[in-house]
């Protein structure tokens, strides 16, 4: 049986004292909320925080508010709580559906839309149990020295696998991050740096407090997940896409795929295929074409990585043929 290592647990019932017991903890500490992803790395001893700051008691991360700016969640709102909404549904639905592909209903009662952010980047070498990565001399993402994915590489190759977080970067989602400094806001795209192990933008000491929606009009967005099962499985290959549109044709149109590499990468060539074009199928097969050059997945997870480069280009079609019939919908 796995267990937890020991800790000191605090349990603060505002940021302010949140981000005060981190900054006196220093590296020693760690911020959790619903624990689905933290308290596992525990077991398998990835991470061991001495001091572990709980932040399921403090009212502020747990609102859900519906501003004419467009929503703001609070990074401690549980994901069952969005997929049940009303007011989320009917103007959100692409990141909905990305939430309600997450895990198990059991584990969405316990998880956050923060924690799902700002989920640890995941890899074949490294969830594994203590045991097991000793018995291969562990990995450069923890005790180790060598990337096993890649042997030659100078970075940890472990993959960002978070389902919200590519459609929340295609939406131009904002997040707000906060410290004993001060707080700062910046757009959920620069939240991610391509590294397995520095895999956030954000400081240590900074607890995220507030997810920033854009206003429902004028776009729509969809989501697209390859898993090996049929439910409770991490992504190996996701898609995020979202579209504005202007008289049946898109003005702009944001890519994102997920799953590939150790942060959500942005399709640019793939978008400016769709800009100033009706999103008809000669638009989304080019699109999907110049989506797939640059997906390199890396052979960290399920199924062959040039299959998965492969399947990109049907991906990428699946997701934005939604947002095609979305658009016939509601025309």
């Amino acid at each position: 049986m796995l267990r937890l290592p020991r800790f000191r647990f605090y349990a603060p019932t505002s940021v302010k004292e949140a981000v005060r017991i981190k900054a006196d903890a220093g590296p020693d500490g760690a911020f959790v909320a619903g624990g689905t992803d933290l308290y596992p790395n525990m077991k398998r001893r990835q991470q061991t925080p001495r001091v572990v700051i709980g932040l399921s008691r403090i009212p502020a991360l747990g609102r859900l508010r519906f501003p004419s700016g467009g929503p703001r969640i609070g990074a401690g709102v549980s994901l069952s709580t969005l997929e049940r909404d009303r007011r989320m549904r009917r103007g959100y639905p692409g990141l909905v559906h990305a939430i309600e592909e997450i895990s198990t209903p059991p584990l969405r009662n316990m998880g956050t839309l923060g924690g799902n952010l700002l989920l640890d980047t995941r890899c074949n070498y490294y969830d594994q149990s203590f045991e097991w990565r000793r018995a291969i001399h562990f990995c450069m993402k923890k005790d180790g020295d060598v990337c096993w994915v890649a042997p030659g590489s100078p970075k940890c190759l472990a993959v960002q696998s978070a389902d919200s977080v590519p459609v929340l970067v295609a939406m131009g989602a904002r997040v707000r991050l906060v410290s004993s400094e001060g707080e700062r806001e910046l757009a959920a795209e620069d939240l991610y740096a391509n590294d397995g192990i520095h895999y956030l933008t954000k400081r240590p000491d900074e607890l995220l407090t507030e997810i920033l929606l854009p206003p429902a009009n004028g776009w729509r967005a969809s989501y697209a997940k390859l898993r090996r099962r049929g439910a409770f499985d991490f992504p190996v290959l996701s898609v995020g896409a979202a579209v504005w549109s202007e008289g049946g044709t898109v003005a702009k149109a944001r890519l994102v795929l997920g799953g590939v590499a150790s942060a959500p990468i942005r399709l640019a060539a793939a978008e400016q295929v769709l800009a100033g074009r009706a999103l008809d199928e000669d638009a989304i097969a080019e699109a999907s074409r110049a989506a797939a050059e640059p997906a390199r997945p890396m052979d960290n997870t399920d199924f062959s990585l040039h299959w998965r480069k492969e399947v990109t280009k049907s991906f990428v079609s699946a997701a934005l043929r939604d947002l095609s019939a979305g658009e016939k919908r509601r025309g």
